[in-house]
């Protein structure tokens, strides 16, 4: 493999650089919010331009040699983005440009989401992007998008005018909705299947001064907190008002982290008051810019623990199911201290009913915009490798006891896709894709005979 990165090295321009394991820029490459997601690469590859990628992809394929393409690297799942082949790292793709007469911004495959924002806000306009600080912009991106503004807007997928990619075969293609359809139904969901996306441009939107951020509950006022949630899930049809609630067993100690937003300097009364009557041990609410609502959220206080995520969808969160969640985080919180995992966490995330509605536009995901799913995020971290077995069956069981509870009160679940960015590793592709995987298998083959693309890890068509 060190012959792999000497040829990729001597066949790019000075735009992009190889790093061997010696580099303190390589140790940055390899890196990822969670630990697990980390392996050692053969060297690390940082491509200045879009031909360079089309170029190291001719190379990787040739010789067999096995790689990743890491962007924000907040990929939960091992293997996703890192490899013990040639580590290709985005970052240096860090621009963000605005045109005010298309209404769109072209951000480059390297950034996460707190970069965006930052450079948006002076134009007062925004992207549908990621909720907390730290994500991504290329795999929330590539796996659909789930935003404070996807009540309104859509998910990201949804306002994805364009992809800049690099082709298995070493092309550069534009990818548009009229340009090759194919190509973009399957990256609108379809991960890193097709090639390697180095820009995104994405349709841009008015953005005010937001009103919110993060209310942290102790266990004494959970009843109070579920009810809150279940009434807001419910009830509140106002398409500008979200919540994120959050319960946490955090070394075997129960609370809550309580995310609200509201696309605006204020909201109507009524919206958000049953969580603020709620006693709170802190209370960081304000109006304030979209990047330091992001900000508030604590989504880095676990970076450098091992994780996985999983999920469930479900239509809507009722009291009854919300409690089992609470059963759930406070059960494995117990059960799981032994193996070292010390942070437990469910994110119950509702939406409007229309949150699929925005585009007519088929994608790779959701299979179906017929209704409207609701994700649920399981996130375990822990800090000893020989536990990644047990955490992980772990987030399996429960998510399947859940899905499970959901349709035994009724919820027409059992066939309802996952949310592949929520997804754990070994999830089928039916799952995600549903009835989708044939085609997407077909747009696979197409544009990547050679399966190029099947060098890298990921969910793979």
């Amino acid at each position: 493999m060190i012959e792999t990165c000497r040829e990729i090295a001597a066949s790019v321009s000075s735009a992009s650089i190889v790093y061997d394991q010696a580099s303190v820029n390589y140790m940055q490459d390899i890196s990822h919010w969670a630990s697990s997601s980390s392996q050692i690469s053969e060297c690390s590859f940082q491509p200045g331009t879009s031909l360079n990628v089309g170029i190291a992809l001719q190379i990787l394929g040739k010789t067999g040699t096995p790689f990743a393409v890491k962007g924000g690297g907040h990929a939960s799942n091992p293997g996703f983005s890192s490899t013990t082949g040639v580590q290709i790292a985005m970052s240096r793709f860090s621009d963000i440009t605005y045109d005010a007469q298309s209404q769109t911004a072209t951000i480059g495959a390297g950034l996460v989401w707190d970069d965006v924002y930052a450079a948006l806000e002076p134009y007062g306009v925004n992207v549908v992007g990621g909720r907390v600080t730290g994500v991504g912009v290329a795999g929330f991106t590539l796996g659909g998008g789930y935003s404070w503004l996807s009540n309104q807007y859509g998910l990201t997928i949804d306002t994805v005018q364009s992809f800049e990619l690099a082709m298995p075969n070493g092309t550069v293609l534009n990818v548009t909705g009229a340009s090759d359809p194919d190509l973009f139904f399957g990256l609108r969901g379809g991960f890193n299947n097709f090639g390697i996306v180095t820009r995104f441009t994405l349709k841009t939107f008015p953005q005010s001064q937001v009103w919110g951020g993060v209310i942290m509950y102790t266990a004494n006022v959970l009843n109070l907190v579920n009810q809150a949630t279940a009434n807001f899930a419910a009830n509140i049809t106002d398409p500008k008002a979200q919540i994120i609630t959050t319960y946490n067993t955090i070394f075997g100690v129960a609370g809550v982290s309580q995310a609200v937003f509201y696309d605006g300097p204020s909201p109507p009364e009524g919206i958000f008051d049953e969580f603020l009557a709620i006693p709170s041990l802190l209370k960081d609410i304000s109006t304030r810019s979209f990047l330091s609502l992001v900000q508030a959220s604590a989504s880095n206080v676990t970076s450098d623990s091992r994780g996985i995520f999983n999920t469930i969808s479900v239509l809507d969160y009722p009291i009854s199911l919300i409690e089992s969640i609470v059963n759930e985080s406070e059960f494995w919180g117990q059960s799981l201290a032994p193996s070292g995992a010390w942070f437990i966490s469910y994110d119950v995330e509702p939406f409007l009913p229309s949150i699929f509605d925005h585009s007519t536009t088929p994608s790779a995901y959701p299979p179906s915009r017929d209704q409207g799913l609701l994700p649920l995020n399981i996130y375990f971290a822990w800090t000893d490798p020989a536990s990644d077995g047990i955490v992980q069956q772990a987030a399996r069981d429960s998510a399947s006891y859940l899905r499970q509870l959901a349709i035994a009160e009724g919820q027409d679940v059992a066939d309802a896709a996952s949310y592949g960015n929520y997804a754990i590793f070994d999830t089928p592709l039916s799952s995600i894709y549903g009835e989708n995987v044939p085609r997407l298998q077909a747009i696979k083959a197409a544009v990547d005979p050679t399966n190029v693309m099947g060098l890298a890890g990921g969910f793979k068509f």
